[in-house]
């Protein structure tokens, strides 16, 4: 009941994937590298996942239904990272909503990203909302105007008049959610490259319980950005919301939906 993507066998080597598809080194019992709940090879239908480091790979698995068998390339912190919390030589993680924002490329600003769970529809989604810690130039340019969200609506985002609308899916774009932690989202490369990081966790990032249920539900996740000042630092969803919608009023949200990695 295993399935190993061409990419994967690709880079572990035909005798590896055979090996497995055999069930020799098939995982049995494991813990899903997606949502972190239990899953059965011989059972359910279970995908390989194999991080790739720059010194480092790992072979994950995980629940089929959850994310595809896949090679996904990550920082080496981030892999070794990603090592402790599969094998549990990590201490449990905490349900923290914000985290450390990494660097915009160029230096110009660094990405804040804040989890939530949004109602829409009666119905609770898993979200993140984006918001640089300065004004966003255009590549090539050094401002001093902010062009943070003119850059993502070119890239496919949607301006947002109601927060009771659920967002539009953008195509190519996916957030990479990895041994139950958020590492990155990723946005489409060069052709024939793949996808690269649009924004990467220089830690992964911790998200609730909640959230996870929620987007183990839905497989999506719904992204707001907001310039700088839009949204801040707010403690609680109901607050978040209503920033949200503060954002919204004042013309100044973008938003789209898209899939976990590799879906």
């Amino acid at each position: 009941m295993l399935d190993v993507s061409d990419d994967v066998r690709a880079e572990i080597g035909d005798e590896e994937a055979d090996l497995l598809l055999a069930g020799d080194n098939a995982p049995g019992s494991y813990d899903c590298t997606s949502c972190r709940t239990p899953g059965n090879s011989e059972r359910e239908r279970t995908s390989t996942v194999l991080f790739v480091g720059e010194e480092t790979a790992v072979l994950a698995f995980a629940h089929a239904t959850c994310i595809p068998s896949q090679v996904v390339t990550v920082s080496e912190e981030q892999l070794q990272g990603a090592v402790a919390s599969i094998t549990g030589d990590s201490p449990g993680t905490s349900a923290a909503a914000n985290g450390t924002p990494p660097a915009v490329p160029g230096g110009q600003a660094v990405l804040g990203i804040t989890s939530g769970l949004v109602l829409i529809g009666g119905e609770l989604h898993p979200a993140l909302v984006v918001e640089p810690t300065a004004p966003i130039a255009r590549p090539g340019t050094t401002g001093p105007g902010d062009d943070f969200l003119p850059l993502l609506i070119e890239q496919g985002f949607i301006p947002v008049t109601n927060t009771a609308d659920l967002p539009s899916p953008l195509a190519g774009w996916s957030v990479l959610l990895a041994a139950g932690q958020l590492h990155a989202v990723l946005q489409p490369g060069s052709p024939g490259s793949g996808q690269v990081a649009w924004w990467q966790a220089h830690q992964a990032l911790s998200v609730t319980d909640g959230w996870r249920a929620a987007v183990n539900r839905t497989q999506r996740v719904l992204i707001y950005a907001a310039p700088v000042g839009s949204i801040g630092q707010q403690p609680r969803e109901d607050l978040l919301r209503d920033a949200l919608d503060k954002a919204a009023a004042a013309g100044k949200l973008v938003s789209a939906s898209m899939p976990l990695a590799g879906t």
